[in-house]
């Protein structure tokens, strides 16, 4: 198998993390064009001997993490809000507890990403999430039609500290809920039990506000096609109960609000 080969399947969620860790989706695919610019100038920055999914990402972090405004932890001159909230959070820590909860790679994976001990991983793991801790608290409304599934997402979101302002079953339900009281975050699955679209009530909430959104679906394929504009922030069913909290924190650390509208593959 061709290298190219080997990275293609990896790329999409090299791009989520990327997106994730940056803020932007923009800013994110530039770090990943860079990271594969820098495989193509020297194949041997691509250690063959580890898994493909491992490797690409190891390339990304030394990409990263060698510019000194990623690796910077001392107070800057910062205007802009989302600059302020990327600071809150210290690079190296962000970086473990994205990889381990969102992205689903064990401690010593990890740790061979980011070129640490196994145990500092974990250090690294739990200081984001004291961090991301002190971060803002909101209301949350959530889409989704499966009730158990709903009822432990909004488990998840309450044990944060946020407060549910309602689960949508279907499209109108949403809309209808975002008029009356409006979230500062929304959790919405793509199918919905009537047959409508979650994504397409989505849009629908994103031309009357601006808010950060994370979808959640057994369906990633459908929202990473890599054309524009995508979700920032998606989990995969079935998710794991730390993933969306991390998911959960970073959406709201880096306040994103999603673009619109969303497209989904045909």
């Amino acid at each position: 198998m061709s290298l190219a080969h080997a990275i293609a399947p990896h790329l999409p969620y090299l791009r989520r993390y990327a997106r994730a860790l940056t803020g932007t989706q923009g800013v994110g695919d530039k770090y990943v064009a860079a990271a594969l610019e820098a495989i193509v100038a020297d194949p041997g920055v691509y250690d063959a001997s580890l898994s493909a999914r491992v490797a690409i990402y190891k390339v990304f972090s030394r990409i990263w993490n060698s510019l000194p405004l990623n690796g910077r932890a001392e107070p800057r001159d910062i205007f802009d809000p989302a600059d302020r909230r990327i600071e809150a959070i210290t690079p190296l820590p962000r970086q473990a507890f994205l990889l381990t909860a969102v992205e689903g790679f064990d401690l010593d994976d990890a740790a061979e990403i980011l070129n640490v001990g196994r145990s500092d991983v974990g250090d690294l793991v739990d200081e984001a999430g004291r961090q991301i801790s002190e971060q803002v608290v909101t209301d949350v409304l959530v889409i989704e039609d499966e009730p158990f599934i709903a009822m432990d997402i909004e488990s998840l979101v309450e044990s944060l500290g946020h407060r549910v302002i309602g689960n949508a079953r279907t499209h109108r339900e949403a809309v209808a809920m975002v008029k009356a009281r409006k979230p500062g975050l929304v959790l919405a699955d793509i199918q919905l039990a009537d047959g409508s679209s979650g994504l397409d009530a989505v849009n629908d909430i994103l031309r009357e506000m601006s808010v950060p959104v994370i979808f959640i679906t057994a369906y990633p394929e459908r929202l990473l096609t890599g054309e524009r504009p995508e979700p920032t922030f998606l989990v995969t069913k079935p998710f794991r109960d730390d993933a969306v909290k991390a998911v959960i924190s970073q959406a709201l650390f880096f306040d994103s609000a999603a673009e619109t509208p969303i497209r989904a593959a045909g």
